[in-house]
């Protein structure tokens, strides 16, 4: 493995391991008050679209980091929507 490969996996590390805990929040607390679904939505078809482009290159930081990330971010993006859809439906009048 050459340094650039090397340099990559721990930058693909570090930002994908950043949405850990905002995943163990909601898990714990159910509490996403202040996640944005705009922000969420957009942010996972982007990383979803960089999966794509490492898989075409062959690249492998690109598709670990981007695999993992994709994962992270629909999970935040689906409970977000469970609860939010929960919250409406046990309180209509919110």
């Amino acid at each position: 493995m050459d340094n650039f490969t090397l340099i990559g996996l721990m930058a693909a590390t570090c930002t994908t391991l950043s949405f850990v805990p905002q995943v163990v929040h909601i898990l714990r607390t159910g509490n996403v008050e202040g996640i944005s679904l705009m922000m969420y939505s957009v942010f996972t078809v982007g990383v979803a679209l960089w999966l794509t482009y490492g898989l075409l290159l062959g690249d492998l930081p690109v598709i670990l980091a981007n695999l993992v990330t994709l994962v992270l971010a629909s999970t935040v993006l689906v409970l977000t929507l469970i609860k939010r859809y929960r919250i409406k439906r046990d309180h209509p009048a919110l």
